[in-house]
């Protein structure tokens, strides 16, 4: 099924709407069962209107109609993410239910395998999906790490920000915005990454153990970008241009 293309701002204003509206609710639901706090209170608020406001912004400038199928399944993802999000802010000032926490986070964790079949079946795959997709992901990871770092130290907080770091450095560096060939090792190590935090913040393990499952996270991870970023180099370095001077002294020989 073909995506319908026609633009309608209203649809759009719909759309983020929806969302942003459920986000509250969700978060209005948390609050009532846990008493939840200013800061949690505050950080979840922040999380749906900057959502609302970057959904809105990306549906504008994509001109579709809506987000489709799949976008709806990342959507409800990115309200649970909102969730988890307010849990981990308010266990700077007292500690949520670990189910809590758990539950929200693994049944986001497992959307995350079904917007992509769901994209597939339906003919609803976009550009503005994929990279709504991959934004949620990495927020999660990020929020997962700040709440472990918690508990095993700052070292954590590198899982969540190295994707950000080379985001950065791709400003810098604009060799590394290269399209990178597809791998199902990149894919595991990131699919890993959620799973081994969630399993090292729920604390069932020993503090032992807890330490080599975030430190087992980091360690793939650090492989997985270093084998990204020594492709991308060398790439450059193959499709570098010639410069002008080694033009004329070629052309000159």
């Amino acid at each position: 099924m073909a995506l319908n293309n026609t633009y309608d701002a209203r649809l759009v204003q719909q759309e983020t709407a929806l969302g942003a509206g459920v986000q509250v609710l969700l978060l209005v639901l948390i609050g009532t069962a846990i008493g939840m706090g200013p800061a949690g209170w505050l950080t979840g608020l922040a999380f749906a209107i900057a959502t609302w406001a970057v959904l809105s912004r990306a549906l504008h400038r994509s001109r579709l109609r809506s987000f489709g199928a799949a976008n709806r399944v990342t959507l409800g993802r990115a309200t649970l993410v909102g969730g988890v999000t307010a849990l981990v802010a308010d266990s700077f000032q007292s500690s949520p239910p670990v189910s809590l926490f758990v539950g929200l986070t693994a049944v986001a964790l497992i959307l995350d395998g079904v917007d992509g079949k769901v994209a597939r079946r339906t003919g609803t795959s976009t550009p503005l999906g994929a990279r709504f997709d991959m934004e949620v992901d990495a927020f999660l990871i990020l929020v997962l790490s700040v709440y472990v770092s918690t508990q095993l130290g700052p070292w954590v907080l590198l899982i969540g920000g190295m994707r950000y770091v080379f985001v950065a450095a791709a400003k810098v560096r604009p060799w590394l915005t290269a399209a990178l060939p597809p791998s199902t090792a990149r894919k595991t190590v990131a699919a890993l990454q959620g799973v081994l935090l969630l399993l090292a913040g729920a604390d069932l393990l020993p503090h032992a153990a807890n330490f080599g499952v975030a430190a087992l996270a980091l360690g793939l991870l650090l492989w997985s970008f270093g084998r990204d970023v020594l492709w991308l180099y060398r790439t450059s370095r193959i499709q570098e241009p010639v410069a002008p001077r080694q033009v004329r002294e070629l052309v000159a020989g």
